[in-house]
């Protein structure tokens, strides 16, 4: 009864951010040479839905984001993005159109402080992106990156270097610059990779207090977190969708835990 009513909650929530669907991938195939990365994957999600995509290492998790962002294209099948189909869009056409990502690997100007690293990615989503004018302290992209890096718990050490940030710091930064430009979806990739119990309870208080509009997919070895920020779940085996459903759900499933957690599920 407890998950009947918490998927009742779900879909009230989530019917209130739209009816078209945020992301949907239909038969999606990636083959490298004769190897399969991926295999017939079909995946909903909805307007402000938050999805966590969990599977041992190999299971396709990196390549369906890669595919998802237009790194790589699908061998075969479709992928729409709130419902136009984006199959084969470049990359950045998919970032004009709302999508972002986060890196396993930083992706950061280390000499530059964390308030330029945010204006940066905000300029490079704007119409004005080629402006060289200094801009002023009241220019409204300043004032949105002073409000990215309040988001993600960076705004007292705003001018610090990137290169003094702890490492926990910098993986906050990678979330605000995915934040830039109002993405309505961002595929958080490992975010939690690397963090302390301290850094992972405010990544998770930083996932959860997103504004509800912006749907996600995280992809995450930290069973913990995956759980407390996502509200569904697929678990990918061998480039295949093995299982879906909530997070107590998935939790508590013995197929899940035989395939993937030794029998009971731990942290990391």
């Amino acid at each position: 009864m407890a998950a009947v009513a918490e998927r009742a909650s779900i879909a009230q929530r989530l019917s209130a951010a739209g009816t078209a669907n945020a992301l949907e991938l239909r038969g999606v195939t990636r083959m490298f040479g004769a190897l399969a990365a991926l295999s017939d994957v079909s995946l909903t999600v909805m307007p402000g839905e938050r999805r966590a995509v969990l599977g041992s290492n190999g299971a396709g998790k990196t390549t369906l984001f890669n595919c998802i962002t237009g790194d790589f294209l699908p061998t075969s099948g479709t992928i729409r993005l709130f419902g136009e189909d984006v199959s084969t869009f470049p990359a950045y056409e998919r970032i004009r159109r709302g999508l972002r990502r986060t890196y396993q690997i930083s992706l950061l100007f280390a000499g530059l402080s964390v308030i330029d690293n945010i204006y940066l990615a905000c300029a490079g989503v704007s119409r004005g992106r080629f402006s060289m004018i200094r801009p002023r302290r009241n220019d409204a992209l300043v004032q949105s990156s002073e409000q990215l890096a309040q988001a993600v718990h960076l705004f007292d050490v705003r001018d610090t270097k990137v290169a003094e940030l702890s490492y926990g710091q910098q993986r906050q930064l990678e979330i605000a610059l995915a934040l830039a430009g109002a993405p309505r979806f961002v595929l958080f990739d490992e975010p939690a990779a690397g963090l302390s119990p301290t850094e992972r309870s405010e990544l998770v208080e930083i996932l959860t207090s997103l504004p509800g509009h912006i749907g996600y997919i995280i992809i995450e070895h930290d069973m913990d977190v995956a759980l407390r920020v996502s509200e569904s779940v697929t678990m990918m085996h061998n480039g295949r969708i093995f299982k879906e459903g909530l997070p107590s759900e998935i939790e508590s499933d013995p197929d899940v835990q035989e395939l993937y957690l030794g029998g009971g599920l731990g942290h990391g």
